[in-house]
């Protein structure tokens, strides 16, 4: 089961961006996955299917949007390495 929105763009918005409809619409799920994931919102997994990607593609995508895989803060990664 999906939900469709409905979105309006300003006139031209697709052309300037050098896209179709339909990778506007992928970027914009990409995008949506990659900022959830980065603020905690969603694991791994769920971002990956929220983009439409299999896991390691949605990897490579956190990559290029220079997103960390890892969802611990330095301080916690520190803390555990004590705790260790």
């Amino acid at each position: 089961m999906s939900v469709q929105f409905t979105i309006d763009l300003p006139e031209g918005v697709l052309a300037v961006l050098r896209t179709s409809p339909a990778e506007f619409v992928a970027e914009m799920r990409l995008a949506a996955a990659v900022k959830w994931y980065e603020i905690g919102m969603v694991s791994q997994s769920k971002g990956a299917e929220l983009a439409g990607l299999s896991r390691q593609a949605f990897l490579e995508a956190l990559h290029r949007f220079q997103v960390s895989p890892f969802q611990a803060t330095p301080e916690e990664l520190a803390q555990e390495a004590v705790d260790a």
